[in-house]
């Protein structure tokens, strides 16, 4: 059985709202970008990791829920099989977008990441395949994952695992051109998910 894996990263601040949704878009997961996942005190030796283009084509997302801290105890915010939570694919890497449950846990853990409490992301993951280098010269050991088997989750979570991430704010006019189908309706509160691993 293969091993879940959790990556992490941040949440960009909501700008604008609409008819009291809850809607969170953005990236999960970036192509191409080595992150720095462990560095051995002992050895000096540091394990990068890098997810390939192709790394999501074939993944299981059929069910992937959107959590807080990949929490079993805390409620589903919003999940893929009920078309509340979206992921796809393109040039960038893995994106996302959510309506968030109107429930107290929902109200409360997008309060927290409006006003910046949190605002970090992760995703959790299983590994299809992976290739593998070792440069002995500089001590570093890069894990490119080539296939990923199954998505579990995209979490809001307290800690992030990259520094290679970002948080701002983005205006509805930032959207149009992914959201032509909102033209004329009220601005809306967007948090943008963004992770560069």
């Amino acid at each position: 059985m293969a091993k879940t894996e959790i990556r992490m990263g941040l949440l960009e601040q909501p700008t604008a709202s609409e008819e009291n949704k809850q809607l969170v878009e953005g990236y999960a997961a970036v192509f191409n970008q080595r992150t720095l996942i462990w560095e051995s005190e002992w050895s000096g030796w540091k394990y990068m990791e890098v997810i390939d283009r192709n790394a999501f084509a074939g993944a299981d997302m059929t069910d992937t829920v959107f959590k807080y801290n990949h929490g079993d105890v805390a409620m589903v915010l919003a999940r893929a099989s009920n078309n509340t939570l979206n992921l796809s694919i393109d040039d960038k890497g893995l994106r996302m977008s959510a309506d968030i449950i109107d429930t107290t846990n929902g109200k409360d853990v997008y309060k927290l990441i409006e006003r910046g409490d949190l605002n970090k992301m992760s995703f959790a993951f299983t590994v299809k395949s992976e290739r593998n280098e070792a440069d002995k010269e500089n001590k570093i050991y890069t894990r490119t994952i080539t296939a990923f088997d199954k998505i579990y989750d995209v979490a809001v979570v307290d800690f992030p695992a990259y520094d290679g991430t970002s948080i701002q704010a983005r205006s509805r006019e930032y959207f149009v051109d992914l959201e032509k189908d909102m033209q004329g309706r009220q601005k809306r509160k967007k948090l943008i998910l963004m992770t560069y691993l």
